[in-house]
């Protein structure tokens, strides 16, 4: 248990990744010099929600890592990567890291995490059935990324222009702008997402 809430019921102690990724925000809000004040105009998001991901209170969503991923200019899967030990040349199916937003019906595998020398990354996501989820802003500008459909239906819209992706399909594309994943299937989408630093 952490503690106790004011009402006085107890808290469950965050899950040890939870805990790492609050730490590492909190780390990297620091090495900037920036208070929760100029992180939230920096990024949209507030101020409490900021105090609450840092504290480990709340498990970020997707969304919200991705408005500071790219206030940070780091991918996602570098954020996370950060987070847990630096990843050996092989990484075996039993580790690699395992990420879900259940706000928004996003799992998240990080086959390939981003390593030292090396430019992609390799991720596997499925998104539930009717699930959306949308990222305002790349987390770095230019962002390369090739989103090769594996199982079910995906449309991907970028910025203004949708793609209706079947199985076996692949969507290449530099991100500039905003970027939206939906599953207009019955069922989940599972799909892999190369992504190369520019």
């Amino acid at each position: 248990m952490r503690g106790t809430d004011r009402a006085g019921e107890a808290l469950l102690a965050p899950a040890p990744a939870d805990a790492r990724l609050a730490a590492r925000l909190a780390e990297l809000r620091t090495e900037h010099g920036w208070s929760l004040g100029e992180l939230a105009q920096r990024s949209g998001v507030s101020r409490s929600t900021l105090s609450r991901a840092e504290r480990a209170q709340t498990s970020p969503t997707a969304a919200l890592l991705n408005r500071l991923c790219a206030v940070y200019g780091r991918t996602m899967s570098q954020l996370l990567s950060e987070v847990e030990a630096q990843p050996a040349p092989l990484v075996r199916a039993a580790e690699q890291p395992l990420w879900e937003d259940r706000a928004s019906g996003l799992v998240r595998r990080s086959v390939s995490p981003p390593h030292a020398g090396l430019r992609g990354e390799l991720v596997e996501a499925r998104l539930a059935a009717g699930a959306c989820i949308g990222y305002d802003r790349p987390p770095v500008p230019g962002l390369e990324q090739h989103v090769w459909l594996l199982e079910g239906a995906l449309e991907v819209t970028v910025q203004d222009t949708a793609h209706r992706l079947g199985t076996g399909d692949c969507l290449r594309l530099r991100v500039w702008g905003p970027v939206r994943f939906r599953c207009p299937g019955t069922a989940d989408a599972r799909y892999a997402l190369a992504v190369v630093l520019p």
